[in-house]
Parts: C-alpha cells; sequence; structure tokens
C-alpha cells in the first residue's frame, strides 16, 4: 500500500518528541513503571480565569465559525500584549491566529517558501524545523553552532550562511532543546548582519519567552532594530506561558502581505481556530499574569536540581540553561562506557529499557551524542527519575 503514500511524506520523518511520549504512554498502558521526560507540556493546570472564561463562551454560544485569522477580539489582546511586552506596534491586519505556534509556523513557510529556497536553521534545532521546511518544499541549511558559544547562532556564522537562494532564517530563544536565550547584544549583531540582506525574512519563535530567568532583559528583535519589522515575523502562542497546550491557540505577527498569505493558507486547511479556546486566550492575554511568575520559579528551582544532579552522574555533562523547561546534556562519555551502546538514539533506548525513564535523543534535534530531558514535571518526579539513572548505571559496572 505505500504506493499510495506521496514520495515527500516518505521523506518527512515523525517527530522525535511525539514518539518518545507515546512509547512512553505505551509502556504505562502496557503495566511498565516508566517516568517520562519527553513531552514539553507544562504539568500544571489552566489557571481558573482562562478555564471560567471559556465556559462563559459555551455558555454564551460562542460556538460558531469565526474569522478565519482569529477574533477580533483576540486579535487586540495579542496587539496588546506585544506593545505592553514586547514594544513593538501590530494592527489586526498584522496578525493571524492558528491552531498553535507549530501551526503559524507551518502556515509561515508554506506562505513564503518556493520550491528551492533555503532556510537557515541553527543546531540544535527543534525538530520540527527541517521537517516543516520540507514539506513547504524549501532545503534546510543546518548551521552548527558549539557549547563555545553556547549553542547560539554567532553574526558571523549566520553572514556565512546566507546565498541569493536564502528565504528565511528561523531562531528559537530561549530554545528548544538548549534553553539557551539570546542576549540582546547577540540578538542585534544578528539583526545587523540581516539589514545587509533585504532578500532574507527572519522568523522568531517566542514561545517560551515568558520561561526566562537570564540576567539580561528578554529581547526582541523588532523592537532592537525596527528596520527589520518589514522582513520579520514573531511567532508565539499561549500553550507554554499558561499552561494551554491541548487549547492549540498561536499567533504570527509580521508584515500585513505575508500574513495575508497566511490566512489565505488557513482558509484551505483548517480555518479558523476554536471558538472556545479563543475565547480563552483572550483572557489568558488581558488577564492577572500572576500565575507566570509562580510557574518560572518553579521551572528555575526544578531546571537548578536537574542541572546540578545530571552533573553528578558519570559520563554526563550538563550546562545551565536561562530559559524554557529542557536540560540538554552531553551523553558521549556516557555512550563509551557502555557496551552495546553506540550513540544518543540506542542510550535513549537504554535508559528507557534500564532505567524505566523516557528521554528525546540529541540527533534529532541535529546534536548527536545529546539528550534532552523534560522538567515540566514535579520535582520529586525529577528526583526518581536521577535515582533510577544512577542505579542503572551502579548496577551496569
Amino acid at each position: 500500500m505505500s504506493k499510495f503514500v506521496a514520495d515527500l511524506v516518505k521523506k518527512v520523518k515523525p517527530s522525535a518528541t511525539i514518539a518518545v511520549s507515546m512509547k512512553a504512554a505505551e509502556l504505562k498502558r502496557a503495566g511498565k513503571d516508566v517516568i517520562g521526560l519527553g513531552a514539553g507540556e507544562p504539568d500544571f493546570d489552566t489557571p481558573d480565569h482562562i478555564k471560567a472564561a471559556a465556559i462563559e463562551a459555551i455558555q454564551k454560544g460562542q460556538t460558531k465559525y469565526t474569522s478565519v485569522d482569529g477574533t477580533a477580539e483576540l486579535k487586540q489582546a495579542i496587539s496588546g500584549k506585544l506593545l505592553r511586552e514586547n514594544r513593538v506596534s501590530y494592527q489586526a491586519n498584522e496578525i493571524i491566529v492558528s491552531c498553535g505556534a507549530k501551526h503559524s509556523i507551518s502556515n509561515l513557510l508554506n506562505a513564503v517558501i518556493n520550491p528551492g529556497d533555503e532556510v537557515i536553521i541553527p543546531t540544535p534545532y527543534w525538530v520540527s524545523y527541517p521537517d516543516m521546511t520540507l514539506l513547504a518544499g524549501g532545503e534546510s541549511v543546518i548551521v552548527e553552532t558549539t557549547i563555545e558559544s553556547n549553542f547560539k547562532l554567532t553574526a558571523n556564522q549566520l553572514e556565512q550562511a546566507i546565498t541569493t537562494n536564502t528565504r528565511l532564517v528561523m531562531l528559537n530563544s530561549p530554545s528548544n532543546p538548549t534553553g539557551k536565550a539570546y542576549t540582546p547584544d547577540e540578538l542585534k549583531a544578528l539583526g545587523d548582519v540581516l539589514l545587509k540582506h533585504p532578500h532574507v525574512l527572519v522568523a522568531t519563535d517566542d514561545i517560551y519567552e515568558h520561561i526566562y530567568w537570564g540576567q539580561e532583559p528578554l529581547a526582541n528583535l523588532v523592537a532592537l532594530l525596527p528596520e527589520l519589522k518589514d522582513r520579520a515575523i514573531i511567532i508565539n502562542g499561549v500553550s507554554k506561558a499558561y499552561a494551554m497546550t491541548g487549547w492549540r491557540i498561536g499567533y504570527a505577527a509580521g508584515p500585513e502581505l505575508i500574513i495575508k498569505a497566511m490566512r489565505k493558507i488557513q482558509s484551505q486547511s483548517t480555518s479558523n481556530p476554536c471558538s472556545i479556546s479563543q475565547a480563552a486566550a483572550t483572557a489568558a492575554l488581558n488577564g492577572p499574569q500572576d500565575f507566570l511568575m509562580t510557574m518560572k520559579e518553579a521551572f528555575k528551582q526544578r531546571h537548578d536540581y536537574l542541572v546540578s544532579a545530571l552533573n553528578d552522574l558519570p559520563g554526563i555533562s550538563c550546562t545551565a540553561g536561562n530559559g524554557a523547561f529542557y536540560a540538554f546534556p552531553n551523553v558521549t562519555a556516557l555512550i563509551e562506557k557502555l557496551d552495546g551502546v553506540n550513540d544518543d538514539v540506542e542510550l535513549s533506548t537504554w535508559l528507557l529499557e534500564q532505567a524505566g525513564v523516557a528521554v528525546v535523543p540529541g540527533t534529532p534535534f541535529g546534536a548527536p551524542g545529546y539528550v534532552r530531558l523534560s522538567f515540566a514535571t514535579s520535582t520529586e518526579v525529577l528526583k526518581d527519575a536521577v535515582q533510577r539513572i544512577e542505579s542503572s548505571l551502579l548496577s551496569y559496572s
């Protein structure tokens, strides 16, 4: 039956993070005691005032189609949020609401990429960027970053990667999977390079912006360099910040022409996002924001514990991040210690089978020799996971 599947689809890899989560869930259903550290999903519940807004929307009969690109109320809330928090101004015709930030990115790539266009993607990258680029007909130009640069693209690397075929640069700060965030100076240096290449667009994936505890303020590229506004697309959503992953609301803000093209694509795929979820997202952006600090503080405490605990394990080296909820340790020394384990993919299988801990290998992120652990779970669960890994390693030795 494979002859009926398009050749392009055969080239696309399934999402590694979703695959790990599904495998962990499958083992749990089979009665296995598994700790899943694969999912990028806050363990907090959606705040009550957001849920109440959704219930009210249902009771008021807001269960019909909305405008393809989102309700006027939500777009106004997004515009207010961007001005209030990011110091950038966007009107309703420069904003589109989609079924999650991932959907927004997919819409963007399909709206701006022609066959053969290049998309610059720094490593380690979110696993979906290259495959979404492939589906849009583009070619990924993978630029390898190093631990010396804190896994961040440098201005010189960007300059060297840009060609006449470059259409888009993908930036993610704070990063999934590294938890690293660009400083204002680093971001401005990248922006200065982009100013020299007017044929290049830039997308800033800011989905983790509220889970950030760095010393310097988290910068927005458009606020730093307003001259780039006509070539920059801001991607964000409510999934991570407000513990609303299942509500599926993301958004993009950018040049009207590009947003209009994204709206056209969305009109022929999903049409509008869920009306009830949009009412909830409006309440999230307009309502009390104290929840953000509570959640951020919890993630920071978990980060500090997990990074320290991982560094105490033999063969594992982990640098600290300053945002998101992932630890991304180097495990090459551990791989060398284990017989029959040749890479991070096999190590992830070994940890699942021997320790009952599900992690995501670094290879799908463009970083062989690393694994990603999500600390979007309680400290007690993290301690249990570390204890299991330590016990398995001691038993092996």
